[in-house]
């Protein structure tokens, strides 16, 4: 390479001190870039050659410059001869002592042009200005994936080679960077340096901060380009991302079941191992996920805190209001592949699977007997322990079942809030509108594999395959006689008791001495039982 020598002053100049109008100047030729000594330009051409002529002798890195080499040299003897005046802290050069000592003052000489922001430390500018122009001049050998500044390439290379330098001294664990190990160590200190303006919450993370900052602008920068969701942190985008892609990255080493994100993994993990680590402190009952104790909480402080603006009802959990404004907008998402029918709960579509495949995952370990929903099990628990927990307070009459009681509520209020929209008869329970339906339909569902005769209700064909079985499960107290039906049953106790219910209407006789009024009431009687006659 070629250089350049400017107005070279002569031995009688000097004497004189006299000079040129422009200094003496040695200009590179590869960049027209000027300098006073011819020493300087040398050091510089390296820069254009790749020249590294100065070797250390520890670890054989190699040094364009041999200030650069002494520098070097610091790391390894430990030598710090640069000491802060104010706070003690020595550095290897003079420069770093000098950058640092703008922490105490506050000085940021170097300002961005675009934006005004200021820097005090002209690096810093540089890799600021990137974010401006776009430039990403360092690129990955390994995935050639570009960065903007050199350190976030070596961090990022250490995802390939595997290195972790940065050792956490109190447990041991390692770090990609120092500052990932910075930001740990406060989960051991409790340290918390970033604060809130608006609400005074703290936190050990400066990123955390601005994230929660969103939860008071509503900021959400981060949109998905499928469906247009919004979200505050670019993680949760990602996250969001595999409900379209569905991608599942993470998968359970027992069950191979597999999971969008970590955390749901490492909750699912707890099914397999049984640990529960979050304990209340009222009653002492443990969760295996943080908030599912958080909505128990609630159960003993009574607060509802997510409310519907469309009727008031108020719920202890968001997910539950979720699904109760489905039942305003009469939105059903989930629907079955099989039938085409519409839930409103995704929980609600997984029982509803079961019923096509057959599916009968929770088995009693008393009898065996198999059921698709554990709330069904959990009743059927009752069955064998004898379980009653549900009581009316007007006769104090116990239940297995809540709906049962409530069922049971409506002998005391007289309320029937179910009614046929054919005859307007009404019911005080869905199963007897249900039942009584088949009237007007002539549906028989239930077939007897005996004779194939055919029943609206399967009780009653239960009570049809006595007469081929010769059942007869109700025995009288008194005289042991048995009956296939419990009607009959009650009709044969009166016999014992004297009994007699039935009054007749037209010459108020209880005797059954009227046979004329007898004939007629029974006919009465069968009219109504058969079709149904209403008074």
């Amino acid at each position: 390479m070629a250089t350049t020598a400017v107005s070279h002053p002569s031995p009688e100049d000097k004497r004189h001190g006299s000079h040129n109008e422009s200094p003496n100047l040695y200009k590179c030729s590869e960049c027209d870039k000027e300098f006073r000594f011819h020493t300087h330009l040398k050091r510089h051409m390296r820069s254009h050659t790749g020249e590294k002529p100065y070797s250390c002798e520890q670890c054989s890195k190699q040094f364009s410059e041999l200030s650069t080499l002494k520098k070097h040299m610091r790391t390894h003897t430990g030598e710090k001869p640069y000491k802060c005046a104010v706070c003690s802290r020595r550095f290897t050069t003079s420069g770093h002592l000098k950058t640092h000592k703008r922490t105490h003052t506050g000085e940021k000489p170097y300002s961005c042009e675009q934006c005004s922001k200021q820097f005090s430390e002209l690096s810093t500018l540089k890799r600021h200005m990137r974010t401006h122009t776009g430039e990403k001049p360092y690129r990955c050998a390994e995935c050639s994936k570009q960065f903007s500044d050199l350190s976030t390439l070596k961090a990022h290379m250490r995802t390939h080679t595997g290195e972790k330098p940065y050792k956490c001294a109190v447990c041991s664990r390692r770090f990609t960077t120092s500052g990932h190990l910075k930001s740990h160590m406060r989960s051991h200190t409790g340290e918390k340096p970033y604060s809130c303006e608006q609400c005074s919450k703290q936190f050990s993370h400066l990123s955390t901060l601005k994230t929660h900052m969103r939860t008071h602008t509503g900021e959400a920068p981060y949109r998905c380009e499928e469906c247009g969701k919004q979200c505050r942190e670019l993680g949760n985008l990602r996250t969001h991302m595999r409900t379209h892609t569905g991608e599942k990255p993470y998968g359970c080493d027992v069950c191979n079941r597999r999971y969008r994100t970590q955390s749901h993994l490492k909750t699912h993990k707890r099914t397999h191992s049984g640990e529960k680590p979050y304990c209340c402190n009222v009653c002492s009952m443990s969760f295996g996920y943080q908030n599912a104790l958080k909505s128990h909480m609630r159960t003993h402080t009574g607060e509802k805190p997510y409310n519907c603006e469309e009727c008031g009802r108020q719920f202890r959990e968001l997910s539950n209001l979720k699904v109760h404004m489905r039942t305003h907008t009469d939105e059903k998402p989930y629907r079955c592949e099989e039938c085409s029918r519409q839930f409103r709960r995704y929980d609600d579509l997984k029982l509803h699977i079961r019923t096509h495949t057959g599916e009968k995952p929770y088995k009693c370990k008393e009898c065996s007997k198999q059921f698709s929903r554990l709330g069904d099990l959990k009743t059927h628990m009752r069955t064998h322990t004898g379980e009653k927990p549900y009581k009316c307070e007007k006769c104090s009459r116990q239940f297995r079942q809540l709906n049962q009681l409530k069922a049971h509520m409506r002998t005391h209020t007289g309320e029937k809030p179910y009614r046929c929209e054919e005859c307007s008869r009404q019911f005080s329970q869905l199963q007897h509108l249900k039942k009584h339906i088949q009237v007007h339909t002539g549906e028989k569902p239930h077939k007897c594999d005996v004779c194939n005769k055919r029943c609206s209700t399967i009780s009653n064909l239960k009570i049809h395959k006595r007469t081929h079985t010769g059942e007869k499960p109700y025995c009288c107290d008194m005289c042991s006689k048995s009956f296939s039906h419990q009607n009959s049953l009650k009709k044969h106790m009166r016999t014992h008791t004297g009994e007699k219910p039935y009054k007749c209407e037209k010459c108020s006789n209880s005797s059954g001495s009227c046979l004329a009024c007898k004939i007629t009431c029974e006919l009465t009687a069968r009219l109504k039982k058969t079709h149904r006659i209403r008074e």
